[in-house]
């Protein structure tokens, strides 16, 4: 098996071929019926770049790595799934390699820039490797487990890319849907961008990879779904961030948790943020 740092260097000049794609069409992007009923129009949103991303990365992975396993995101609607040799997590060290092809796919429509195509490889007890391209943004984040969170821009490779350390983050905080409850108290001491109400399509609010960018200082989600909102999180906790459950307790481990996610999660850029949050949540 080969490390997860030989998995991400493989694959990325496959990822920027994607992100050129995808910032490529999206001024003209068609949208496909909604996946599923739901009032949460971020879950719902569905379009052409999401498919072909990740029916190109599929073949990609087919490719090179025959024998991974592979969850994507769009895993019901595209013709490549049956190939793969599970979709489920495997025995330590037996990694699964998973995709949103369009994280943000709702901020892709609307034509803002804070989307981005990510790429993560999970061992049983956790993240190993994440990979984070933002094409409108020119900007590439990585992460390798216990080596922290590095950035970069689409002409890097990862041996160009340097450590992210963000010093002063902005003064604010994100709510996941369902998480809107919490805005009352939390805008005592933080600005917060509660996504549900705040939404605009016409101005872009930052998404949760602001824990990267430096627009968040912490955030609050209703659940942390592995190919994304927990990727995410997880990368600002190797960058320094605390990151825990709703309770503060240690995350569990990924294979022991149900629809690829964790039941909840807490970042904050310091320990006096997360604890403000935890406070919140009590």
């Amino acid at each position: 098996m080969p490390t997860p740092r030989e998995i991400l260097a493989a694959l990325l000049p496959n990822l920027k071929v994607a992100a050129g794609y995808a910032q490529k069409i999206q001024a003209s992007i068609v949208a496909q019926p909604d996946k599923f009923e739901s009032d949460n129009f971020f879950a719902t949103a569905l379009t052409d770049a999401d498919l072909s991303i990740q029916t190109f990365m599929e073949v990609t992975l087919l490719s090179l790595f025959p024998d991974i396993r592979f969850y994507g995101e769009e895993f019901e609607q595209t013709y490549n799934t049956k190939y793969f040799r599970s979709i489920e997590f495997g025995p330590q060290d037996d990694y699964l390699v998973t995709l949103d092809p369009i994280d943000g796919t709702r901020f892709y429509m609307d034509g803002h820039p804070n989307y981005q195509i990510i790429l993560t490889i999970l061992n049983a007890d956790g993240f190993e490797a994440v990979i984070a391209l933002s094409p409108a943004l020119n900007t590439l984040y990585y992460t390798l487990r216990g080596q922290g969170t590095f950035i970069g821009t689409l002409a890097d490779d990862l041996d160009s890319c340097q450590p992210l350390k963000i010093d002063t983050p902005k003064n604010q905080v994100i709510l996941s849907w369902k998480m809107g409850y919490l805005a009352d108290t939390l805008s005592k001491h933080f600005g917060v961008i509660n996504v549900q109400p705040d939404y605009d399509r016409k101005v872009a609010i930052p998404n949760t990879n602001g824990l990267l960018t430096g627009d968040l200082t912490g955030a609050i989600l209703a659940s942390g779904k592995f190919i994304d909102g927990g990727a995410l999180s997880w990368m600002a906790s190797e960058m320094g961030y605390i990151m825990t459950d709703h309770q503060g307790n240690k995350l569990p481990e990924l294979s022991t948790c149900q629809d690829y996610q964790w039941p909840g999660v807490v970042v904050g850029s310091t320990p006096e943020v997360h604890s403000q949050l935890l406070a919140a949540l009590a």
